[in-house]
């Protein structure tokens, strides 16, 4: 490999005063500007924007008169500014949904300064629904949907907004640290999850390893809801205290792999039936708060698109260290964390039995790794620490004062700094490497993130295993972004294709992908059979996964022209949604492995529902130019085997970008939720401070200046004791056409209290009537729509 320090290239940034052009160092870490809330998730939204979600905390950044936690980000300016998210998004789940918006799922409770419970407390002061310092909601129930914007969008408008109401829309259970998987249809089942906060969701000797005295939620449900009750997942029971972000992928048999503790097995979401695969070698832990990192490797023709699972570092600490809900016993940040990686194929192509394969070893033992798949298949490992665990603590039992915790109160330690990259075609044992990658000096810990974006670099962002905002202690609270440039990025040519459709469907006819000379030097016959066209799912980010992140090449062969210009005759999605599940992803086309910028298209119908599959169109043959010519571009690495060639970076989306995120209207129907106040009955306690207007736009500017903390402008004791007499939700309701209303029955201002069941089906949108069991509860409520 060559020495990377040495391939400097200047990227050509897009004509605006604010992105100047800039110097790209392959395999070097740049800066990313600032995220204005502490990076906790992240999902790219569309060609321009990656949106950034928060704790509850008390961030600096202001909006509507409390600390923002939520903010979105500019790939072009590395600028960001707040948005306003009412709930508490700590450790929730997200996923993508099938027409490109996203959906993010529970949370915790409300909380105040120093991650204090809310003043406004429930569940007999476990709990709290509302806090009048930090304004922040009960997020445990809550499902917040987003549809993405772009600068020709005016943010101010409610389209642009979160819609974040749990009296409107919400789960049946309260779940912080779910699991969140599509199925083919792009139905989301929602898995496990804590109903309160926690380390581990156990207590020790663990008595009850169903529900864990209520801290527990053992069961799954469904996004959108299908009539179908929460139910118990036996697994759960099995995995208990170790399943919090349960790892989920769906296999091509509709099936679902689920890995938690150190168990693993495949579930039939229809029939709720559970099959045991094999143990976790050495009874390593991966899930959170081990958090090793995991991906499924790219699914390609070679190996017949064939899901495999690749599971690296976490943790093997043994039952008696992991302590409860409080904090571990020993000192997790002296313990080692393991570099150990395994393989599974959970439904092997040939029907043997499904068995754990032993990989080669990360470079280093990493908790909270992650892994980002790159354009090319290899995978990117960054972030972590080489001790530990995630989550933070006051103390453990070895360590039982604060003043003496040696790292404030991060349960991890010995960050690193330098990524790895791993490939998964390598002969075994030279499959990792980390020749001339540089190493960065901030740390990521918990609470870091990572994602991949369309210009194929990797934003990273985030760390902060404090309960509040902490600016001073050894791992502090982090707002700064990084982008790191992996080694492709050496090189000056890149590909820049045309006629990559807007959307793509599961079989059919194939389509053509024009590649100009320009794209690439050297033989133009060579470069056509070295050329790629891949789907990229980058998904949701938080905790070290990418939940929803996937890679599948599309089946190819081409035509070179006598002028250079090669023709990639390209096959639609495979037949089967299982295997790359409908929703928004970007194409890349990779030439001698460097890859273009991502062009972002909806695979499937957008809508969620059985996805129409054809039979795939026959390919062409492939035919070379009798007689050979070279591409015009400069400068290119050649590497078809290696995946080490690189590119030149743009931070303009270039070459092909069909347009933004196709939207098609599939989330209709929050339309006229009521935003107005009845007048409280005789015996509600009345209001006691000045409220702001509902129908005012959400204020966009952020305040630096302010500590953070502070009570709202005009806020008087005498809190209501029902807290959404004065929730000022946003009225982000028109996401597309509808014939359905969401009105007064289910209004949060209306005097009645608030729902038990929580079923997002009662006045959920995609819930058609054909979709509802007749013994849904609440069922006449849900008549009045």
């Amino acid at each position: 490999m060559l020495p990377l320090s040495t391939l400097v290239v200047t990227a050509a940034w897009l004509a605006t005063s604010l992105s100047p052009a800039q110097a790209v160092t392959a395999g070097s870490f740049a800066d990313g500007g600032n995220t204005t809330v502490s990076a906790m998730m992240l999902f790219v939204g569309n060609s321009q924007k990656v949106y950034v979600l928060d704790k509850a905390e008390g961030n600096a950044a202001q909006i509507n008169g409390h600390p923002a936690w939520g903010a979105v980000w500019d790939m072009d300016t590395h600028t960001s500014f707040a948005m306003d998210v009412k709930t508490n998004v700590f450790c929730a789940s997200g996923m993508h949904l099938p027409n490109g918006s996203y959906a993010t799922f529970g949370g915790n409770g409300a909380i105040t300064v120093g991650g204090n419970i809310g003043s406004v407390t429930t569940d007999g002061g476990s709990a709290a629904s509302y806090d009048a310092t930090y304004q922040d909601y009960d997020g445990r129930k809550a499902i917040r949907i987003l549809n993405p914007c772009t600068d020709e969008d005016d943010f101010t408008s409610e389209n642009c907004q979160w819609f974040d109401n749990p009296d409107v829309l919400s789960m049946q259970k309260e779940r912080w640290y779910s699991a969140a998987e599509p199925l083919g249809d792009g139905t989301i089942v929602l898995i496990g999850g804590f109903v309160n906060g926690g380390y581990i969701n156990r207590n020790y000797p663990n008595t009850d390893p169903t529900y864990e005295g209520g801290a527990a939620e053992p069961t799954y449900e469904f996004y959108p809801a299908n009539g179908t009750q929460a139910t118990i997942m036996q697994f759960m029971v099995k995995t208990s205290g170790l399943n919090s972000y349960a790892h989920s992928y769906l296999m091509a048999s509709g099936k679902m792999l689920v890995q938690a503790n150190y168990s693993t097995m495949l579930w039939d979401p229809e029939t709720n039936t559970e099959t045991d695969l094999p143990d976790m070698p050495g009874q390593v832990v991966r899930v959170y708060p081990a958090s090793g990192g995991v991906a499924m490797l790219p699914l390609t023709p070679a190996n017949n698109y064939t899901p495999t699972v690749i599971f690296c570092g976490g943790t093997n600490m043994t039952d008696e260290m992991w302590g409860n809900y409080s904090w571990p016993v020993i000192d997790t940040f002296y313990y080692p964390a393991s570099k150990d990686c395994q393989r599974l194929t959970p439904e092997p192509a040939d029907g043997s039995t499904p068995a754990y394969e032993q990989d080669d070893d990360m470079l280093e033992g990493r908790t909270m790794g992650q892994f980002i798949i790159l354009p090319t298949g290899e995978l990117l490992m960054v972030n972590g620490g080489e001790n530990g665990t995630a989550g933070y603590s006051e103390n453990t039992d070895t360590t039982l004062e604060y003043g003496q915790m040696p790292y404030g109160m991060s349960l991890a330690a010995a960050p690193v700094g330098k990524p790895a990259l791993y490939n998964p075609t390598a002969a075994a044992g030279s499959r990792w490497s980390n020749d001339g990658l540089d190493s960065s000096n901030i740390p990521r810990l918990y609470h870091s993130s990572a994602i991949l974006l369309p210009d194929a670099s990797v934003m990273i962002a985030g760390s902060n295993p404090n309960v509040d905002v902490n600016l001073t202690t050894f791992f502090p609270t982090t707002y700064k972004a990084e982008i790191f440039y992996p080694p492709y990025f050496s090189s000056s040519t890149r590909p820049v294709p045309t006629g990559i459709p807007s959307t793509l469907s599961y079989g059919g006819a194939y389509f053509d992908i024009s590649l100009p000379a320009s794209s690439y030097s050297g033989s133009a016959n060579d470069a056509a059979a070295n050329t790629t066209i891949v789907v990229v799912r980058p998904g949701w980010t938080t905790h070290g996964m990418n939940m929803g992140q996937r890679f599948l090449q599309l089946n190819t062969t081409y035509t070179v022209n006598s002028n250079g210009t090669i023709v990639m005759h390209t096959s639609q999605m495979p037949p089967n949604a299982n295997i790359f599940q409908p929703g928004p992803a970007l194409v890349f086309a990779v030439v001698n492995g460097i890859p273009s910028n991502g062009t972002f298209v909806i695979i499937g119908t957008g809508n969620i529902e059985t996805q129409p599959i054809s039979v795939a169109a026959s390919l062409p043959t492939s035919q070379l130019a009798s007689t050979d010519t070279t591409g015009t571009g400069s400068g290119s690495n050649s590497s078809s085997t290696d995946n080490s060639a690189s590119s030149s970076h743009t931070g303009a989306i270039l070459g092909g970008v069909v347009g933004a995120l196709v939207i098609v209207g599939i989330l209709g129907a929050l339309i006229g939720i009521c935003v107005s106040r009845r007048r409280r009955a005789a015996n509600r306690a009345p209001n006691a401070y000045a409220m702001s207007d509902p129908k005012m736009p959400a204020n966009l500017n952020v305040n630096y200046g302010g500590a953070g903390a502070g009570v709202a402008a005009g806020a008087k004791e005498g809190l209501t004791a029902d807290p959404y007499y004065r929730q000022d939700y946003n009225a982000s309701s028109d996401w597309a056409q509808s014939n359905v209303a969401l009105t007064a029955p289910t209004s949060p201002y209306q005097d009645m209290p608030r729902r038990d069941n929580g079923m997002s089906m009662d006045i959920d949108p995609y819930a058609a009537e054909s979709r509802m069991s007749t013994s849904t509860p609440d069922g006449e409520r849900r008549k009045r729509y």
